[in-house]
């Protein structure tokens, strides 16, 4: 579609992990050609990581800052998390902007960079204005910059040809809080790990284990992740079955010992989506072992004692009916394994308005 067309909105979608200058293009060109902007925030209600280190509210907030005010009461934000599966993605995003949109003229305004960029096809109903590079900058380069090594003045000069200037000054003072250190530590150790092994594909196997309502996680005890709740699960070793490495990985990070795990497998199902693991292409096949279909399970209110180790800092038994609330905890797309296997329910997200967006800023900036 033209550009020189004018639409009652256009959407903006991207996970703006920061918000730069490229991105500050296209929303300025959105902002042209459309009466209200619509910015979808991916990978929404995620726990931190080095991929994803900003929240969808802090990253709403940089977007904010750096509009004139006119501007910013055009906009609003459409958080949404990622579902590893595109058709899901896609409905649940139609489904946020026609609640917001109704019958108006649509647009949505993007650049297609490479396969990262593909979710750009997932909306056949809508005009789409294909927009060139905006620049040379890209937020993985961003990220390579902002954890680094470099001196608080040597870091804000680097980044003065990269950010808006407001969203310069709210990294700056981002980057004195301890969880700055926290995903420094995490991008380090993702830089190490594919240093060592590259960037795959690997194959893991997972273990999701229910007994009486509960589920059992780990809490990870190294980076990637570390400090993160899991599912029990690892690399496959070379001479194991998937259900033989899913079982080890169980009884060496929790020291469950299921002697018979083919007796109460429910399910299998592999999880293979390029983004899934900041690691690299990781392939997984999670295998679902329900304890309380086996006559022989312990009872109910008395659980097994489960323990850390190897690569867990900690096991613990959680009710199943309290795992929606901990989706921000789980490590990579973990939350949506267990949504797979266990009906999760999942909760909708609503489009946030300027003015809460503007509190939000004040929030983030006094942390």
């Amino acid at each position: 579609m033209s550009q020189n067309e004018h639409y009652d909105v256009t959407i903006l979608i991207g996970r703006f992990q920061p918000f730069h200058n490229g991105h500050a293009a296209l929303l300025a060109a959105a902002l042209e050609m459309g009466d209200e902007v619509l910015v979808v925030l991916g990978s929404a209600g995620q726990a931190r990581s080095a991929r994803n280190p900003f929240t969808w509210e802090e990253r709403a907030a940089m977007i904010a800052a750096s509009l004139v005010e006119a501007d910013a009461a055009r906009v609003a934000f459409v958080p949404m998390r990622d579902f590893y599966d595109d058709s899901l993605w896609a409905a649940a995003v139609e489904r946020a902007l026609r609640a917001r949109c109704g019958d108006k003229r649509i647009a949505l305004v993007g650049f297609h960079k490479d396969a990262s960029s593909d979710y750009l096809k997932c909306f056949p109903d809508w005009a789409f204005v294909a927009m060139t590079r905006q620049g040379e900058v890209d937020a993985t380069a961003v990220r390579q910059v902002y954890f680094g090594d470099d001196e608080a003045d040597i870091l804000r000069a680097r980044l003065a040809g990269l950010l808006p200037e407001a969203v310069v000054a709210m990294l700056m003072d981002w980057a004195r809080l301890p969880v700055h250190a926290a995903m420094r530590a995490e991008h380090r150790a993702i830089v190490q790990y594919r240093e060592k092994w590259g960037a795959g594909p690997f194959v893991t196997v997972d273990a999701v284990v229910t007994l009486a309502g509960h589920v059992l996680l780990v809490r990870r005890g190294r980076g990637p992740g570390k400090g993160s709740w899991a599912v029990p699960g690892g690399f496959l070793e070379g001479r194991e079955r998937l259900s033989q490495g899913a079982l080890r990985e169980l009884r060496e990070e929790t020291g469950l010992d299921i002697q018979h795990g083919g007796d109460i497998v429910r399910a299998v199902a592999v999880f293979d989506h390029p983004d899934r693991s900041a690691r690299g292409r990781i392939i997984t096949h999670a295998h679902w072992f329900d304890m309380g279909s086996n006559p022989a399970a312990s009872n109910p209110e008395h659980l097994p004692e489960v323990r850390g180790a190897d690569d867990a800092a900690e096991a613990r038994w959680f009710r199943i009916a309290d795992l929606p609330a901990m989706e921000e905890t789980l490590f990579e797309d973990h939350f949506h394994i267990l949504d797979h296997f266990l009906g999760l329910k999942k909760m909708s997200w609503e489009v946030i308005p300027g003015a809460r967006i503007r509190e939000a800023q004040n929030e983030s900036t006094s942390r």
